[in-house]
């Protein structure tokens, strides 16, 4: 009789659709045993890095999935950053995980950066969507029955009118066709909610989107302003 022995892994949880898909089939496919659900909050506002999700929602999530939560809380400050990633890859190396799964579809740089930081740990980098069609991704996602919510748009690319709408079929074709239909090079973010692998729906409230701005620098120098459009959960 042969016996399944599930390799020890963290996930890294941003709590959108993306996340919540590659998380579900990692589940299904019962070859990893995910000891937590690993995401970086902004230890000023209580929001996630990426998605800007409140801490208490993302714990939601984590109890609703049946998996521990471990966030990690970051400062602005990128070292110190770097630091505390590697204190959070060595915590869970300790344990035997020797394997990060991420919900990153095909952007390549990215991927690079976190093999470039854990490789040296002893670290593997999965990626259960990696290089499918976004649209096959979206097909997979829609069939998968989990709900997700759009929580941020680039407001270049997307108006505050696709704000709190869940993703659907019909909201997809409502994007400009130069978006990307998951997303994956920033256009929007999701809170996912119920369905699909959480056991019970995440209890939340959207009161309040909002028009936001940051200025970054590019490589060459040049100042740019990124804005986007934001929503607000009730405390």
């Amino acid at each position: 009789m042969s016996v399944n022995i599930r390799k020890k892994a963290v996930f890294n949880w941003s709590g959108g659709k993306d996340s919540a898909l590659a998380l579900y089939k990692v589940l299904q496919q019962n070859q990893f045993d995910v000891v937590a659900l690993l995401t970086t909050v902004n230890e000023e506002t209580e929001l996630s890095s990426m998605h800007a999700i409140p801490h208490a929602l993302l714990l939601k999530q984590a109890e609703s999935i049946g998996i521990p939560f471990y966030p990690v809380f970051l400062p602005k400050n990128l070292p110190i950053y770097e630091q505390r990633m590697k204190d959070a890859a060595n915590h869970f190396k300790a344990q035997g995980v020797e394997h990060f799964i991420f919900g990153d579809i095909y952007l390549s740089d990215v991927r690079k950066y976190r093999e470039d930081r854990l490789h040296p740990l002893g670290i593997e980098v999965v990626e259960p969507l990696w290089n499918q069609n976004s649209n096959e991704v979206m097909q997979d996602f829609l069939a998968s029955g989990i709900k997700t919510k759009i929580i941020v748009t680039d407001a270049s690319k997307l108006g505050e009118a696709f704000i709190g709408q869940d993703i659907s079929s019909a909201l997809i074709d409502l994007m400009p066709a130069e978006v990307d239909v998951c997303g994956e090079n920033g256009e929007y973010h999701t809170f996912a909610y119920a369905g699909g692998l959480f056991k019970t729906p995440v209890d939340f409230n959207i009161v309040e989107t909002r028009n936001m701005s940051y200025e970054f620098k590019l490589d060459n120098g040049e100042e740019k302003i990124y804005h986007y459009w934001q929503a607000i959960f009730a405390e």
